[in-house]
């Protein structure tokens, strides 16, 4: 009673049956307004990657005559300084989007650089950049990873940390050696290996060593239209791009000591060369490479604040690292070790060299110290860094240093097992023992990873301990206990004449 009202028109609102309703009793279609489940399962395309693509888009068709966007465009724009990488991603979008044509639609592109850059996993960061890399075996058609594939891998990557050096692009001498050991221990002279062993292999090595390389191409896809549009001009004739996406990047940790603490044109190079301590800054956990507060130039007004961010992303060289004993130039010996060694609060990294060449790495997150127990933190490791790069153990309680305490064994060891440590070195400093097999110690050199404090408490510390020392070699005596003194005693024994002061 009272309810003139149908249940489809409440509140005197239409129903859509009732407007989609024509006056002669025909129905015609409209287009309902989205709700917000709607929007929900249709999320907006990203505006950095659909400027990309158009940009993109339009140089192939200017350039090539192709509708859509071609290989040589890709790498040509986005990556001018590295064409390896840009083909290697360009493959894997064109693999993805199951096209049939040798170039990317516009919508499977933005596609795929959604997915790409929609990536944080570390696992699968390391996954894809391996089976970029790899190439359908002639006997299976699987993708396998051949060590010329992995090299190219690992060189990728190490242009792109060297051209992020706080003094501009650097270069090591040492470098192919470097990477022949990493290829060398991962493929046990095979020619071939499937993506899932070397991608585990990685992770268990070097685990971060390829992250700056997906990052950097993440940075690439999501910023490089500021930079094509702003050269608009100069791409209208076809040129490539002359503002690089590096330009004006700087590491974010400081040099302590010298611009660059890896010099090779010196007199005794250090053991620790620039692409080794790469490599270990991708094995090691991010405590020993932590970047520190960059001491640069304002940033504001020219666009470096976004370059310094950036440059936190993919700079990988730890240039806080200094050195803080060489047995080349201060002597090799356990005394000499432990005065300049302890008291440093900071990581240290401990490198090894024996006789027949081969190069140890023994990385201790605590403060060193002489102990009769086996002490360090999780974050402790020892690799075996030359003729073969690989990870020896890692984990808490694996150091051992002992020169005092009587009844246990004098030296340093390292591993788990107090049975059977991987490295033992005796007392004197002067062998080294692994896998059960006696070697010489021809130099060690310790790397001190943390910040400026650190090395300053570690040379105040020194200099009152040498204040103290040369306190205690001047014992001045009065009259009163000179009489009393055993040291009269026994010079008067050897004969020596007493002297009073009224003699002169």
């Amino acid at each position: 009673m009272g309810n003139q009202h149908g249940h489809g028109s409440k509140s005197g609102t239409a129903t859509p049956n009732s407007i989609a309703s024509s006056h002669n009793g025909s129905r015609k279609s409209i287009t309902r307004t989205s709700s917000g489940a709607d929007i929900q399962e249709k999320p907006t395309q990203m505006l950095p990657v659909e400027k990309l693509a158009k940009i993109l888009t339009e140089k192939s068709q200017k350039l090539e005559s192709v509708n859509g966007i071609t290989k040589d465009v890709f790498s040509r724009f986005l990556f001018p300084r590295y064409p390896v990488l840009g083909e290697k991603l360009f493959n894997h979008f064109l693999k993805h989007s199951k096209s049939k044509n040798k170039h990317i639609g516009l919508n499977a592109f933005k596609h795929q650089c959604e997915i790409y850059l929609g990536i944080l996993d570390d696992d699968v960061i390391r996954d894809t950049l391996v089976k970029m890399w790899a190439n359908p075996s002639e006997e299976t058609s699987v993708d396998m990873v051949t060590p010329e594939d992995m090299t190219s891998l690992l060189m990728c990557t190490y242009h792109i940390s060297m051209d992020h050096y706080s003094e501009g692009p650097q270069m090591c001498l040492s470098c192919n050696k470097t990477l022949k050991a990493v290829v060398d221990s991962c493929f046990h002279s095979k020619k071939q290996l499937s993506v899932q062993f070397v991608s585990h292999w990685i992770e268990t090595n070097i685990p971060r060593l390829l992250l700056p390389l997906h990052r950097y191409a993440v940075h690439s896809l999501a910023t490089s239209y500021r930079t094509l549009e702003q050269c608009e001009p100069n791409l209208a004739s076809g040129e490539t791009c002359q503002v690089a996406p590096y330009a004006g990047l700087e590491l974010a940790t400081p040099v302590l000591e010298e611009a660059n603490p890896f010099p090779q044109a010196k007199p005794h190079p250090h053991m620790l060369t620039m692409s080794m301590s790469w490599l270990l800054a991708g094995a090691l956990p991010a405590f020993y490479s932590r970047p520190q507060k960059a001491h640069s130039p304002s940033n504001s007004g020219t666009g470096l604040a976004s370059m310094s961010f950036l440059a936190k992303l993919v700079c990988a060289i730890p240039s806080h690292w200094s050195v803080i004993y060489d047995s080349d130039e201060m002597g090799l010996g356990s005394n000499r070790f432990l005065h300049h060694v302890m008291n440093y609060k900071g990581p240290t990294l401990v490198i090894l060299r024996v006789q027949d060449g081969q190069k140890f790495c023994i990385a201790s997150c605590n403060e060193w110290r002489e102990s009769h127990h086996y002490w360090g933190g999780d974050e402790c490791a020892v690799f075996q860094l030359l003729p073969k790069f690989q990870l020896l153990q890692k984990g808490p309680k694996m150091l051992y240093l002992n020169f005092t305490v009587r009844g246990y064994p004098h030296g340093l060891r390292v591993g788990k097992d107090p049975r059977a440590p991987i490295i033992s070195i005796d007392g004197g400093f002067e062998k080294i023992e692994w896998q059960k097999i006696p070697y010489y110690l021809e130099c060690i050199e310790v790397w001190g990873c943390g910040d400026q404090v650190s090395r300053e408490r570690q040379l105040e510390v020194k200099k009152w301990e040498e204040k103290e020392a040369e306190k205690q070699r001047v014992v001045k005596l009065s009259a009163a206990d000179w009489l009393d003194h055993p040291d009269r005693y026994l010079l008067q024994l050897a004969g020596r004449p007493e002297y009073h002061q009224n003699q002169t």
